[in-house]
């Protein structure tokens, strides 16, 4: 699938951004993209690393931000990726759209969010605002969770969880899922609602192998 078939499907001015970089979708974005993700659904995307993920949440956040208005929360388990998305997001979107970083005091419920259309943070950080009670809770009309396998995590997972759970019951947000190794995707998409999108494309071929002694001792 080539961008220009979902021109339609994207505002003018975000076609333009992307049409510069990318001319051609990979397996994922066009799996992402037939499985429903500009008709309001929820989708868990279990997809290798760097098979493009992140694209599919970027045209979701926008898309959704231009012709809907709203906020979009982006989700992610380290405050060093949290910086590095706001970067990248800040350097394509920032003179389109107001995107913002939370990954500071947990005590603080950083009022200056309630000007910004994505918020970056991690996972800790948003339950903090969800607790300090943040008006804009009810603007949120899309949830990105980026490493969503670590609901799993013995020590991340249980905030996560009770966060997710709190805004499924307190917006009507699309969320979005992304991860690279889910060992239940039929359960966690069932339990998100969501349709499953898997998929093996990787931008490079992964090769297993021994090596050992000066030696390489693979089946190749």
């Amino acid at each position: 699938m080539k961008l220009s078939d979902i021109k339609k499907d994207l505002p003018a001015e975000l076609y333009s951004i992307l049409e510069k970089d990318i001319k051609e979708l990979r397996p994922s974005q066009e799996k992402a993209i037939e499985s429903g993700l500009f008709k309001d659904k929820n989708l868990l995307i279990c997809t290798p690393t760097a098979s493009g993920k992140t694209l599919v949440a970027e045209m979701l956040m926008l898309k959704t931000i231009l012709e809907k208005g709203g906020k979009a929360i982006y989700i992610v388990p380290l405050k060093a990726l949290a910086s590095e998305k706001y970067k990248e997001f800040k350097k394509r979107y920032g003179k389109l759209i107001n995107i913002g970083l939370s990954i500071g005091d947990l005590d603080s419920s950083d009022s200056g969010l309630s000007k910004m259309d994505i918020i970056i943070s991690t996972s800790e950080k948003m339950d903090s605002l969800i607790r300090h009670k943040v008006k804009w809770i009810n603007e949120i009309k899309v949830i990105v969770v980026d490493e969503i396998h670590l609901l799993n995590d013995p020590g991340r997972g249980p905030t996560l969880e009770i966060l997710l759970t709190i805004l499924k019951d307190t917006t009507k947000a699309n969320i979005l899922g992304l991860s690279a190794t889910i060992g239940n995707p039929k359960e966690l998409a069932e339990w998100l609602n969501a349709e499953l999108v898997i998929d093996t494309w990787r931008p490079v071929e992964l090769k297993k192998f021994v090596y050992f002694n000066g030696k390489n001792f693979s089946k190749d």
